[in-house]
């Protein structure tokens, strides 16, 4: 048995076909097979039912491949523990951020990370919170950034700072006219919400305390993006709920439809997460530093706010 047999169990679980598994591996696919057969041929089981498309585990080969996670994972921390004796911070680190995130956080932190740690190759996909908790658990992800608490046993939060949210309302509700409001002022009826799948999305279905829209509703659509979310209350009228970071980027007359919850303000917590066997440390404290000092400072203390749940 050695580290390379079983990275690539781990890739055939990833991608569920040995081709696939091998191409990603960079070996061919007839080298892999014989590997992973004399792995199998050690350990005298089966790893993967072949009978089956797109290949699967069997059971004793779930037990095997969690394990050989682990012990990836703890391999790559020795040469991590070796750079650590390095000044230097380097290395690949894949993160991913979830989308309602994505397009406003990144640009406030990325290029002075990038210029500051020139030596460290960055990676970063957007992914909905249930992708990078799965990417995160497969080890395809070193960090995700979401919105948290997870509530997961194998998953570890450092909390970043804490969002609040504001509603955006259109001229025609009657709530236009008020400073502040509260989330049960909101008519579920004149609420726009983002498609399922995103975590915001049940963030603001808990802060309204709602299940799901009236059924008394003639028209639903759900949003991709907090943009458009934002374009249909300008247009079709209503309300939705965006977070503080979209709203830096709006022009003086959108934000004249901004309207503040009263206190406790609604907030989400944002973490940077990792698998609880995560070895870069580095980076991430380095990571973690940028993104603190790129967010307006009352942001980063959890005075006087609500977290909502996810």
């Amino acid at each position: 048995m050695n580290l390379q047999q079983l990275e690539y169990i781990i890739a055939v679980d990833t991608y569920r076909h040995f081709a696939t598994a091998a191409e990603k591996s960079f070996v061919t696919q007839p080298t892999l097979s014989m590997m992973i057969q004399k792995l199998e041929d050690e350990l005298n089981l089966k790893i993967f039912d072949r009978s089956k498309q797109p290949v699967v585990p069997t059971l004793i080969g779930e037990k095997i491949i969690n394990q050989a996670r682990i012990v990836l994972h703890e391999a790559n921390k020795i040469k991590e523990i070796a750079k650590n004796n390095e000044n230097e911070i380097s290395g690949e680190f894949k993160l991913a951020i979830i989308p309602t995130l994505a397009p406003y956080l990144l640009p406030l932190f990325i290029r002075q990370f990038i210029r500051k740690y020139p030596l460290v190759k960055l990676i970063i996909t957007e992914m909905v919170t249930e992708q990078i908790i799965d990417n995160l658990k497969k080890g395809s992800l070193d960090a995700g950034i979401l919105a948290t608490p997870l509530n997961e046993s194998s998953i570890y939060e450092l909390p970043l700072f804490y969002e609040p949210f504001w509603a955006y309302v259109s001229e025609k509700e009657k709530l236009f006219d008020k400073k502040y409001i509260l989330p049960t002022d909101i008519n579920p009826d004149n609420l726009w919400l983002l498609q399922e799948g995103h975590c915001f999305r049940s963030q603001i279905l808990n802060l309204c305390e709602l299940k799901k829209k009236s059924e008394s509703a003639h028209f639903e659509y759900a949003a991709g993006s907090i943009e458009t979310l934002v374009k249909l209350v300008n247009q079709e009228s209503g309300i939705t709920v965006i977070p503080e970071l979209a709203t830096i980027y709006m022009t003086a007359k959108q934000k004249k439809h901004l309207r503040a919850f009263k206190p406790p303000i609604p907030v989400r917590e944002v973490s940077l997460v990792m698998h609880r066997f995560f070895h870069k440390e580095k980076i991430v404290k380095a990571m973690s530093k940028e993104i603190k000092a790129s967010v307006p400072e009352f942001m980063l203390q959890n005075t006087k706010k609500k977290i909502v749940e996810i």
